[in-house]
């Protein structure tokens, strides 16, 4: 009677573990699922809503791994197929999205552009699962630019282009139009800066750990902050927080030369 109560125990137990497992992939699985039908939308020429559908793969990416802490349903598994959907959503899908919409222009010059950025982006990738599998991490700055910060600059980019051509009522920045010919003009620079700021040593602010304390004042009012430009001017704040983002990696790489380099992740 015993033994059957405790293989009932370490039955319950493994289901326990399986959907521990399960219930975070099911977010994963989302968020490779948006960015597959982002390069569905882009091949039909709707970039605005191809670029919407990436967001949507952030808040999965976001929740995927919150669900599994929650859960404690870490496992190498969830790494790995982490990484894949992270590989379609911010890397395969921004450098097909922006290939649609400028790249092409450029002809044959096109094709390496965007597949150098699909290739750093899965360097990138790799290089952070050997990191996590070895526990090399850090909670304060990621080892260079992450995908899905370079991959913001590429859909924020379109978002705030989209705004030249009729805004819908939508908000623009001052100033922050006026550029947008500029950045078109430069997309190959900036796609092929992206990349390589991905497999470099630049240390990147990982917003997690003690680097982030929602429970102070100033962390609470520097949220508000930004959460309310983003909902006053969607498209250009976006495009402006993703950009300061991608260099102050360089800007801290400079700073490092100088100064002791942080931990890296």
């Amino acid at each position: 009677m015993e033994e059957i109560q405790e293989k009932k125990r370490i039955d319950i137990a493994k289901l326990k573990k399986t959907g521990a497992v399960v219930l975070p992939s099911i977010f994963t699985i989302a968020n490779m699922a948006f960015g597959f039908f982002a390069v569905l939308l882009a091949s039909e020429g709707k970039f605005v809503q191809a670029a919407w559908f990436i967001v949507a793969s952030y808040v999965m990416d976001m929740l995927d791994g919150r669900v599994a802490r929650l859960v404690h349903g870490e496992s190498s598994f969830g790494v790995e197929i982490d990484s894949l959907s992270d590989w379609m959503s911010f890397g395969i899908a921004p450098a097909y999205l922006v290939y649609k919409l400028v790249l092409k222009d450029y002809g044959v010059w096109g094709y390496p552009v965007a597949f150098l950025y699909v290739l750093c982006a899965a360097l990138r990738l790799a290089r952070f699962n050997v990191k996590s599998h070895f526990g090399g991490g850090s909670k304060d700055y990621f080892q260079g630019l992450p995908t899905p910060g370079a991959a913001g600059v590429m859909i924020s980019f379109v978002l705030a282009y989209s705004l030249l051509e009729g805004n819908g009522g939508i908000r623009s920045i001052p100033g922050v139009s006026e550029l947008m010919p500029f950045a078109y003009a430069g997309i190959p620079f900036i796609v092929v800066s992206l990349a390589l700021l991905m497999v470099s040593n630049a240390p990147y602010a990982a917003f997690k750990g003690d680097m982030v304390k929602l429970n102070s004042i100033k962390g609470v009012l520097f949220l508000t902050a930004i959460l309310s430009l983003i909902v006053a001017y969607p498209h250009d704040a976006l495009f402006i927080f993703f950009s300061v983002y991608a260099l102050s990696g360089v800007f801290g790489g400079v700073y490092n030369m100088f100064k002791r380099a942080p931990k890296e992740a």
